[in-house]
Formats: structure tokens, C-alpha cells, sequence
């Protein structure tokens, strides 16, 4: 059997839900673990480099902003990729991965808003500034809130996922525009510093620290959301146990 049809029966093995709760079973443990390691790490590298020349202590803020800010991406970068899986593979997790994703991503861009703001207020003298990058992010948390509130409302769990999944590919748009921002428009947010051509602009002793508490929030990501998508599933077969009593009980009253 060759590789690529390995990857190929690895990929619809894990379309099983029930090979895939198992499978969670036995990542999840592992992934907190990894998690709580890399936290430990990063949060000592962190208070134990000095601060900046110019920003002083406000600089650590960084190793929470930044990390919060590439997962909200990232997050959605996962939806999009779970929206085709749900289109045109017709995947049955790819749903579940998309819905559960949205809260999470939330989460994320919500504290990387939260901690620009801090940021912003020492560097900038002001809490906000309508600028291309913050406009874009918060337009980013907007979003996640209206597909947290579209699934929610939505009783039809095919029809929701399919038009979720619409909507998903048309937002992903903004990602690039976030991404892009501060290169094309005139902002007053920095330019990118660590993932650029010629290298990173970041000095060493603050690039540690960042990338190790960068790999720890994903990490906590991929944690939580195979913890939710877990969760999710079970939801989903509580759900229709109960759609089947309650048709069952509606024909045992008929006859």
C-alpha cells in the first residue's frame, strides 16, 4: 500500500466519530501536558528577560498579544479549510471542527484586542485608533460572534452547517487584509517583525520567549478544540437520540 493511500484510509478512518473520540482519548492527555510545559517555560522566559529600552515592562505584554493575535488567524484559517471539507468532501467532522473552532477563535482575537489596547495606551497615548489593522481584527471578532450566534440559531444541523460554511469562505478575505494591513495602508501599528523577508527584527532575547509561548498557545488551541470537538459529537448524538424518542413517542400516541 503506498503512502498516499495510507494518508488517504488515515483520513477517512478519522471520518468515523467514534474512531475519533477514541483517538481523542489518547491525544488529549498528551496535548496538556505538552501545553502546561510550554506555558511553565515561556511564562519563566518571559519575566526573567529584561525590558525593553524604549517600552520598558510594557514590552511583555507582547508575549501575550502576539501569540493571541496569530491564533485568531489561524483559527480561522482552520474553519476555512474545515468549510471546504464540509462542501466539497462532505466530511463529517469538518462541521464539528468549523463550529466548535468559532468560540475559540473568539476567544483569541477577543484577548488580542483586549491586550493591543493595553499596549497601545503607553506606546500610542490612546486605548484605540480606528486604523487598518484594529479595524480589520475587530470586524475578525464580529464575525466569529455572528457564526456562534448563526449556529446557534439554526435548527437544521445540514442546512446550518452548508450555509456556515458559506459564510466562512466568504469572511476568509479579511484574513489576508489583516495580514497584509499594516503594508498596504498607512497605520499606526508596527509593520511585521518576526515572520518577514531578511529574517526576524526581533531581538533574540525577546524572539525566545515569544516563539516558545507562541508554540504554547497553539498548542492549547489544538488541545482545546480536540477537547470540544469531543464534546461536540456527543452533543450531536445525545441530540438525535432524543429526535428519535420523540418521533418514536409521537407514533405510539398516533396508533
Amino acid at each position: 500500500m503506498t503512502d498516499t493511500s495510507l494518508a488517504i484510509r488515515s483520513f477517512s478512518d478519522l471520518a468515523n466519530p467514534a474512531k475519533f473520540i477514541a483517538l481523542a482519548g489518547k491525544l488529549i492527555p498528551w496535548l496538556a501536558g505538552v501545553t502546561a510545559i510550554l506555558f511553565a517555560a515561556g511564562l519563566w522566559l518571559c519575566f526573567t528577560t529584561d525590558g525593553d529600552y524604549q517600552q520598558g515592562e510594557t514590552v511583555r505584554i507582547m508575549y501575550i498579544h502576539v501569540p493571541a493575535a496569530w491564533l485568531s488567524m489561524m483559527c480561522y484559517t482552520i474553519m476555512a479549510a474545515s468549510a471546504v471539507g464540509t462542501l466539497v468532501w462532505r466530511h463529517p467532522l469538518a462541521d464539528v471542527s468549523a463550529r466548535v473552532a468559532a468560540p475559540l477563535g473568539a476567544a483569541f482575537t477577543f484577548v488580542a484586542l483586549v491586550t493591543g489596547s493595553l499596549w497601545g495606551k503607553p506606546m500610542w497615548g490612546t486605548w484605540w485608533v480606528w486604523d487598518a489593522r484594529l479595524t480589520s481584527v475587530f470586524i475578525l471578532f464580529l464575525m466569529y460572534l455572528g457564526l456562534i450566534a448563526f449556529n446557534r440559531a439554526m435548527d437544521d444541523p445540514s442546512r446550518a452547517a452548508r450555509v456556515s460554511a458559506v459564510m466562512i469562505l466568504i469572511g476568509f478575505v479579511n484574513i489576508p487584509i489583516i495580514k497584509f494591513s499594516v503594508d498596504w495602508f498607512n497605520t499606526l501599528h508596527q509593520p511585521a517583525s518576526v515572520v518577514r523577508m531578511g529574517g526576524p527584527a526581533v531581538d533574540s532575547e525577546f524572539l525566545r520567549p515569544l516563539l516558545v509561548m507562541a508554540i504554547a498557545f497553539t498548542m492549547l488551541f489544538f488541545t482545546l478544540h480536540m477537547m470540544a470537538m469531543r464534546t461536540e459529537i456527543w452533543r450531536r448524538r445525545v441530540a438525535a437520540m432524543r429526535r428519535i424518542a420523540a418521533r418514536s413517542a409521537a407514533r405510539g400516541q398516533e396508533v
